[in-house]
C-alpha cells in the first residue's frame, strides 16, 4: 500500500505549527521542492524556503504561487499573506526537511547502502546501480544529491515498489554527516577514496575520516579500503564492522594482482581464510574490467567486493563486472543540424534520470519548440500500465512539444503519450528511427536523446549534430554556477551583481551562458553591442541588458527588445535624445559612464554639473546606474591609483545624485576588485572573467573552478631523425630523434603563433608537450618524446585542468582575456552540466 503524506501530518512530523483552512489541511503531498526552477507539478508540491547566504527561499514564494504552489514550510518569523495556501511554520526549514525524510525512511525494511569518502562516490553508486539492476528495484541518489539538501530529496524517492536503496552522503565540516545518517540510516556502507577533495575545514585527514565514517553507525558491514592506514584506523577506533580489502594477508578480499592491458585490466583476488566464515564467496577470483585507470580500477573492486558479500558466485560477478558502462557525469549540449540544440543522455533511461534530463532541456531556451527521443524503459520495477503513463504527464509538465519513441514497449503506450504531447512519433527500432530520421524534419528546436544503452541512440545523437572538426571548447555550466556563488558570498546582501556577458559570453557561447546567469539569480547582464543583447531576448533572456557601446544605426533595435544603451558623452546623449523623443518614449532606462582614469570613454569630472541639468531638464531618461572603469583592480602596485579612481567616482555620483530626484545603482568594481577592494562594492559589481574560475589577482580567499577546456586530438604521429627540421621555414629544429604530433588546431582557430617554437605546451596523457615549429593556419606539431602509450586521435588539452588560461596567456605576453576570447567560431562549443 502506498505511503502518503497530508500537510496536516507532514506539520505534526515536523513539529511545526500549521498555518491552513481545514479544506487545505487533508492535501496529500507527493513533491518535495528547494529549487523554484525544479517545479513539476504543483498542486502536491511543498516548498521548503531554504535560507541562503545571498537570496532566501522565501524570495520565491511568490512566483511560485502565481505558477500555482500552495504548500511552504517557512520559518516561524515568516510573514504569512496568502490565505488560501498552507504554511508549516518551523524554526528551521532544512531541519524540517530531514527530520520528515528521517521519518519516510523508517517506513522502509529493505537494504539500504550508504556510500561515502572524497572521490567516486557517484560513479560506485551508478555502477552498483548497473551491476544490481537485474535483481533489484533500486532507488537511488539522483545525479550526486549528497548534500544536507540532496540526501533528504533522494530518501523521499523511496516508495512501496523498492527492494534496495543506494544513497551517496557527502559533507564539508563537522557535524554534518550525523545529520545525514540520521536521514539514510543504512544497513549497508561503502567507503570510497579519501582523498584532499572538502578539506578546508579540516585539520588533517585524520580529522576528515573521523566524520566521514560517522554515516555508517549501525550498519552490517562496511566496504573500505584496507590499504589506507587512515581508513583502517578510523575504523577501528569506532568499532565499526569494516570488510576491508587490500593487499595484506588479514584483508577480508585480498588482492593478489592488477595487471593493467592495453584495454582493461586483469584482477586476481581471494576471500582469505580468516573470514570466510563470515563471507558468502570462497576461493580466488579472476576476472577482467574494461578500465584501466587508477580511479576506475579501485572504484570497480569496491563493487565486486558488494557483490562478494551479497552472495554472488565467481561466475556471475565475472561476467557483470566485464558489461561496466563508463557513467557519463554531466549532459552535454552541442550545436546541431538546421538551427537545433542537441542534448545527448544517451547512456541510461530510467524515470529518475529522465526528470533531470528534462529539467536541463528546460533551461534550453533559445528555441521555442522541444523535443525527447526516448526509448523503453526496461527494468524499472513499475508495471508499464503506470510507468508509460507517468513518463506522459511528466512530459506533459515539462511542456514537450513532441516525444520520439523507440522501442516495442513505449511504442504500445502510443495513445497516451500521443495526447501528451502535440506530436509524437514512433519506431520498433533504433535502426528503423535512423532510416527515417531525414523525414522527421529537425528545425529550430531543443532535442533531448535518452536512451537506454542497449539501444545505441549514440548513433542518433551522431546524426543531429553539427558536424565540425574535432576541437571543442567545453563549457562547465556547473562550474560557471559555483564560481558566481562563490563570487556572491564575498558581497554584502544587498550589492547586485551585473554579469558580462560580451564579446560571446569571452568566447564561451552567449545564449548557454546568459541562461545559467538567469538561472543564478544575477540581476543584471551586459553586452558590448545591440545585436548581442537581441540576440538575447530572442533566446528568451529577460534579465536588464546594458548595451556598453551602443550604435545610433541600432537604437531602433534597441529599444524594440527594451536594451539599456551606456551613455558616454554628449553626442551620444543628444543622439538618443532625439531617437527617444521621436518615438515618443518616456523614462527610457540609460546607464551613464564616468571617465574616473581610464581614459577610454566617459564624461569627465568637471561635466558632471551639465550633465546632471540635461538629465533633469527632460523626462525621456530615466537613470539606472552610474559606473567607472577600474584601469588597474588587480595589480598592487596601482591602488593608489584604484583609490583615485573611486574617490573621483563618489565625488561625480553625489554630484548627479544633488540633481536627480531619484536613486540610481553605482558600480565599479569588476572581478578582480571584488577579491582585491571589498570596499568598492557599492550597489552592484561587474563579474566578468572570473566566472570562468579566472583569478588573476594572486587572491586565495575564494575557491573557483576552471569553467572551460580547450580540446582537441592527434592526426598523425610521425618519427622524425635528428636534424631534421618541422613546419613552415624550418624553425622546428631537431637535435635528437624525435616522436611528433600533429594536432588539429591552428592560428585559424585562436591558437596564437606566439606559442610557437617551444613556447607554448600542451597536455597529452597529462604530460606537457612542447610546440615544435611554426603554428599553421589549421595545425600545430608537438614533441612527445618520452610520453608512453599515444596513439593518433587521442584527446590533447589546450588549456583547462592542469594547464591554465593564465599559463597560457603569460607564455603569449598577454591577458587571459584575449586567450579566450580570440578563440575563434568555428571551434565547436559543448556545453554540459554535472
Amino acid at each position: 500500500m502506498a505511503i502518503t503524506y497530508t500537510i496536516s501530518a507532514i506539520a505534526e512530523i515536523t513539529g511545526g505549527k500549521l498555518m491552513a483552512e481545514s479544506a487545505q489541511a487533508g492535501k496529500v503531498i507527493e513533491h518535495l521542492l528547494t529549487d523554484s526552477r525544479k517545479l513539476v507539478y504543483a498542486p502536491s508540491t511543498l516548498f521548503f524556503a531554504l535560507p541562503g547566504l545571498r537570496r532566501n527561499g522565501e524570495d520565491y514564494i511568490e512566483e511560485l504561487y502565481d505558477r500555482g504552489v500552495r504548500n511552504f514550510v517557512v520559518a516561524e518569523t515568516s510573514q504569512v499573506t496568502r490565505t488560501d495556501a498552507s504554511y508549516i511554520m518551523v524554526s528551521h526549514p532544512l531541519e524540517a526537511l530531514q527530520r520528515l525524510a528521517a521519518f519516510h525512511r523508517q517506513q522502509f525494511d529493505i537494504p539500504v547502502i550508504a556510500i561515502a569518502g572524497s572521490n567516486g562516490k557517484t560513479i560506485v553508486k551508478e555502477w552498483l546501480y548497473q551491476l544490481l539492476q537485474k535483481g533489484f528495484n533500486i532507488v537511488r541518489s539522483p545525479k550526486s544529491y549528497n548534500s544536507q539538501v540532496g540526501v533528504p530529496l533522494s530518501v523521499w524517492q523511496m516508495n512501496e515498489t523498492h527492494n534496495l536503496a543506494i544513497f551517496e552522503a557527502g559533507i564539508s565540516r563537522h557535524g554534518e554527516m550525523k545529520k545525514l545518517q540520521q536521514v539514510i540510516r543504512p544497513t549497508i556502507g561503502i567507503f570510497t577514496h579519501l582523498g584532499e577533495a572538502h578539506s578546508e575545514n579540516f585539520s588533517n585527514r585524520e580529522e576528515k575520516a573521523a566524520e566521514k565514517i560517522k554515516l555508517f553507525a549501525g550498519a552490517s558491514w562496511v566496504i573500505a579500503n584496507g590499504d589506507d592506514e587512515i581508513v583502517r584506523t578510523a575504523f577501528s577506533k569506532e568499532k565499526l564492522p569494516a570488510v576491508f580489502y587490500g593487499t595484506s594477508a588479514n584483508d577480508a578480499i585480498r588482492i593478489l594482482s592488477v595487471e593493467k592491458r592495453t584495454a582493461d585490466t586483469r584482477l586476481q583476488l581471494v576471500v582469505t581464510d580468516n573470514q570466510k566464515a563470515s563471507l558468502k564467496s570462497e576461493g580466488a577470483i579472476e576476472l577482467l574490467i574494461p578500465f584501466t585507470d587508477d580511479a576506475s580500477v579501485e572504484n570497480c573492486i569496491t563493487c565486486l567486493c558488494v557483490l562478494i558479500k551479497l552472495g554472488y558466485t565467481p561466475p556471475v560477478i565475472a561476467e557483470r563486472m566485464q558489461t561496466l558502462q563508463q557513467v557519463s557525469m554531466r549532459l552535454e549540449m552541442k550545436q546541431g543540424i538546421n538551427n537545433c540544440t542537441v542534448i545527448n543522455d544517451s547512456y541510461v533511461a530510467d524515470p529518475d534520470s529522465l526528470r533531470i534530463a528534462l529539467d536541463f532541456l528546460q533551461q534550453v531556451q533559445q528555441h521555442p519548440r522541444r523535443t525527447v527521443i526516448l526509448s523503453d524503459l526496461a527494468e524499472t520495477g513499475r508495471a508499464e500500465a503506470e510507468l508509460y503513463p507517468a513518463i506522459a504527464a511528466l512530459l506533459t509538465q515539462k511542456q514537450i512539444h513532441r516525444v520520439i519513441g523507440v522501442g516495442p514497449h513505449i511504442s504500445r503506450y502510443r495513445r497516451v503519450l500521443e495526447a501528451a504531447c502535440e506530436k509524437a512519433d514512433f519506431f520498433p527500432t533504433t535502426e528503423e528511427l535512423i532510416h527515417h530520421i531525414h523525414n522527421l524534419r529537425f528545425s529550430n528546436e531543443a532535442i533531448l536523446i535518452k536512451g537506454a544503452r542497449s539501444f545505441g541512440f549514440e548513433r542518433v545523437s551522431s546524426l543531429l549534430e553539427q558536424k565540425t572538426h574535432q576541437t571543442v571548447l567545453e563549457v562547465n555550466l556547473s562550474a560557471i554556477s559555483h564560481n558566481i556563488k562563490q563570487f556572491q558570498q564575498l558581497l554584502r546582501p544587498q550589492t547586485k551583481v551585473m554579469a558580462m556577458v560580451k564579446a560571446f559570453s569571452y568566447g564561451s557561447g552567449s545564449f548557454e551562458i546568459a541562461n545559467i546567469l538567469q538561472l543564478s539569480k544575477v540581476d543584471y547582464l551586459a553586452v558590448a553591442y545591440t545585436d548581442e543583447g537581441v540576440e538575447l531576448r530572442k533566446a528568451g533572456i529577460h534579465l536588464p541588458i546594458m548595451v556598453m557601446n551602443p550604435e545610433e544605426n541600432s537604437f531602433a533595435a534597441m529599444t524594440e527588445h527594451y536594451l539599456e544603451p551606456e551613455i558616454f558623452s554628449f553626442n551620444m546623449l543628444y543622439s538618443l535624445l532625439s531617437f527617444l523623443q521621436k518615438e515618443g518614449l518616456q523614462h527610457y532606462p540609460v546607464h551613464i559612464k564616468v571617465d574616473t582614469g581610464m581614459h577610454r570613454l566617459g564624461f569627465e569630472l568637471p561635466e558632471m554639473e551639465k550633465l546632471g541639468q540635461l538629465l533633469t531638464e527632460s523626462s525621456v531618461f530615466n537613470v539606472q546606474s552610474v559606473f567607472s572603469h577600474l584601469a588597474g583592480s588587480e595589480e598592487e602596485d596601482l591602488d593608489y591609483f584604484t583609490q583615485q579612481q573611486a574617490d573621483l567616482f563618489v565625488t561625480a555620483c553625489n554630484i548627479l545624485q544633488d540633481r536627480l530626484s531619484y536613486p540610481f545603482l553605482r558600480h565599479l568594481s569588476n572581478s578582480a576588485a571584488i577579491l582585491r577592494h571589498p570596499s568598492l562594492q557599492f550597489d552592484m559589481v561587474r563579474l566578468g572573467i572570473g566566472m570562468y574560475g579566472i583569478n588573476s589577482t594572486g587572491v586565495k580567499n575564494i575557491e573557483l573552478k576552471e569553467a572551460a577546456v580547450l580540446k582537441t586530438t592527434i592526426a598523425q604521429i610521425k618519427k622524425i631523425p635528428a636534424g631534421d627540421t618541422v613546419g613552415y621555414s624550418r624553425q622546428g629544429q631537431l637535435h635528437r630523434e624525435s616522436a611528433i604530433a600533429t594536432i588539429r588546431i591552428g592560428y585559424a582557430d585562436g591558437y596564437r603563433r606566439a606559442f610557437g617554437n617551444g613556447v607554448g605546451r600542451v597536455l597529452i596523457k597529462g604530460y606537457p608537450a612542447p610546440v615544435t615549429g611554426n603554428i599553421a593556419m589549421d595545425m600545430t606539431m608537438v614533441d612527445i618524446t618520452g610520453i608512453a602509450d599515444v596513439s593518433e586521435n587521442d584527446e590533447v588539452i589546450i588549456f583547462g585542468e592542469g594547464l591554465s588560461v593564465e599559463q597560457l596567456a603569460q607564455w603569449a605576453g598577454t591577458i587571459p582575456y584575449e586567450i579566450m576570447t580570440g578563440i575563434s567560431q568555428r571551434v565547436q562549443r559543448v556545453y554540459y552540466e554535472e
